[in-house]
């Protein structure tokens, strides 16, 4: 796999190649849709041979898969409704993500679970997290996190101190992710096999042929009948031009904006999917009174609440509520805000206010309604499924973050079935861009940390950690433009906690076009500086501007408009309903919001 970069050029090329295609030469497989599961689908195919392409209305991983829980795991939860076949599923893939797929940027975390009855929960909880232990034992191999350990009262207050338990509780471990990083590193590495790839490339209409009364989408078999889909017309939303990408196969993977696309498709069936609104707000680290790389789990009333460490913050989170609003822009409101850190205060010695809130951001899962379809024309695997809604053109809906490599498998193989029908997965035994990198000898660690030019800079151990686990083997990248331009090992001003680099790198090689694809979804100073990133909007757009091609107008215009989304989301968190929110989110935009997000809607 070549370390493929993203920037302003590589993304004309893809366009350029992208607009060559014709109905003599298709692409095998177009992929609508740039968040984790669409970018899952894009590296599965690439990976077979196939020939691909992919294309993102707005900025790669821009809705669900930048505002998930930031885990992945089991799903202790499942093993209540006795669905052990998802848990094992999910088991195995997060132990491929720790190990094989994504050591970088997947790590092992901690959760204790405190007990809210201390003999019924031992028993019970134990019984549970005991199977989840067992489920994830691979023969023959090492496990990928340790086992689990139940502790009492005294052992539960020395493990977490700001814990609040008065019957102790169990131990055991999953794992957590920047989820838009991982999903930008699919695109970068789907890439790297010969995928073309376009962010900001939205899907306006789709192209299509009438089979022929014979041809595979034909009535025989109680297949699909009608217009074939034979790809899609893209308009490039950074210059307004439009082209006709064809393809073979078209597969949707656009979660809560499915319906929408289907609607576009004129789709005589579909997949319904229904948008549930999950928030997480973070609050320092010192609030809470805990060791590094141990958080909490416990249930609330309408969901299961996590307090998890994020570096120097915690990630609490998250709700489970319905939202009849614009899918293309969840917002966060006060009573979202109130009922995360009631449920959070519930186990804490020390409660939290809203005076300790650092971010917060909201995020929509697309839950999967029941499937009609059958036979040939669906396939659905226990969370997610897979429809032919019209003749070439497939969806996939459902599932979770955790299990996104097994839906782009199956959304392969279902939208490649008649032409390849011994196509195979091979994203079991495939590191993703990075994955090199994740053990760092000692002597080199140590030969970066004797950098006297770094250590002048700020550069310790912590900093060191906090870039490997976003950057991998590709630290190498960022070290080569300090090299070329020292000065870039700064930390950057209102965010010191990055360096300059990363900023220059976001644009120079992760399809960065805008400032808030690099301070929110790249450095995600949405939820990890109190100003979400206002301080440091100066500064990165003089460093991204020469990247970008940014004249002194176009980047004081990129400011002004970071400056009016925070102030628009600032003021919905003040809001007390989902209505109230995006009328305030509007009046602060001077506008009534307009719709972005993971799809080409």
């Amino acid at each position: 796999m070549r370390p493929a970069p993203l920037n302003p050029l590589t993304r004309a090329a893809s366009l350029r190649a992208l607009a060559r295609t014709s109905p003599a030469t298709p692409l095998d497989v177009l992929v609508v849709g740039g968040g984790v599961t669409g970018a899952g689908i894009a590296l599965d195919a690439a990976s077979r041979g196939l020939s691909v392409g992919i294309v993102e209305a707005a900025d790669w991983a821009t809705g669900t898969s930048s505002r998930s829980s930031k885990l992945i795991h089991g799903g202790l939860r499942y093993l209540e409704m006795l669905d052990f076949p998802l848990v094992a599923e999910a088991l195995k893939e997060r132990d491929l993500l720790l190990t094989r797929i994504a050591p970088h940027l997947v790590k092992p975390v901690s959760f204790i679970l405190p007990f809210e009855n201390p003999l019924a929960d031992r028993v019970y909880v134990g019984s549970g997290v005991t199977l989840y232990d067992v489920m994830s034992a691979r023969v023959g191999q090492k496990r990928a996190v340790p086992t689990h350990r139940q502790l009492g009262a005294a052992q539960s207050r020395e493990r977490f101190p700001g814990l609040a338990t008065p019957y102790g509780g169990i131990e055991y471990y999953d794992a957590q992710v920047d989820d838009a990083r991982f999903t930008q590193a699919l695109v970068r590495s789907a890439v790297g096999l010969g995928a073309s790839a376009a962010n900001y490339a939205r899907v306006v209409d789709y192209l299509r042929e009438e089979a022929p009364a014979d041809d595979e989408a034909g009535a025989a078999g109680g297949r699909i009948t009608g217009a074939r889909v034979t790809g899609a017309r893209v308009r490039d939303e950074e210059t307004g031009a439009e082209i006709s990408v064809h393809a073979h196969a078209t597969i949707l993977a656009t979660g809560v904006w499915t319906g929408e696309q289907q609607a576009s498709a004129d789709a005589d069936t579909g997949l319904e999917v229904l948008a549930s609104k999950g928030i997480h707000v973070t609050v320092p680290r010192d609030r809470i009174d805990a060791p590094a790389g141990v958080g909490v789990i416990t249930r609330t009333e309408t969901s299961v609440l996590f307090i998890i460490p994020w570096g120097d913050l915690w990630l609490i989170g998250t709700t489970d509520t319905p939202w009849h609003e614009d899918v293309g822009r969840p917002l966060v409101t006060a009573t979202d805000i109130d009922r995360v850190l009631e449920g959070a205060n519930a186990v804490l010695e020390r409660p939290l206010t809203r005076a300790d809130v650092v971010g917060s951001f909201a995020g929509l899962r697309p839950l999967l309604q029941p499937v009609d379809g059958t036979g040939d024309s669906a396939r659905v695997s226990r969370e997610h499924a897979v429809l032919e809604v019209a003749p070439g053109l497939s969806a996939i809906a459902g599932g979770k973050f955790t299990t996104y490599r097994v839906m782009a498998a199956d959304a392969v193989d279902f939208a490649v079935r008649s032409r390849f029908p011994r196509s195979r997965s091979r994203t079991e035994d495939l590191p993703l861009l990075g994955a090199d990198g994740a053990q760092l000898s000692a002597s080199r660690r140590s030969l970066l940390l004797a950098n006297r030019d770094l250590r002048a800079h700020g550069w310790d151990e912590a900093r060191l950690d906090r870039l490997l686990s976003r950057y991998g083997g590709r630290l190498a990248d960022l070290l080569a433009l300090i090299d070329a331009e020292p000065a870039l090992a700064h930390p950057l001003p209102g965010a010191e906690h990055c360096t300059a680099a990363e900023v220059v790198y976001a644009a120079r090689a992760e399809g960065a076009l805008h400032l808030e694809d690099v301070l929110h979804r790249r450095l995600r100073l949405e939820f990890e500086v109190p100003d979400r990133g206002v301080a440091a909007t100066e500064a990165a757009s003089r460093l991204v501007a020469p990247v970008l091609g940014w004249g002194e107008e176009q980047a004081a215009e990129e400011v002004a408009r970071f400056t009016r989304e925070v102030e628009s989301r600032l003021r919905a968190e003040a809001a007390e309903t989902d209505a109230e929110a995006v009328a305030a989110a509007g009046a602060a935009a001077g506008t009534p919001a307009a719709a972005t997000g993971e799809a080409a809607r």
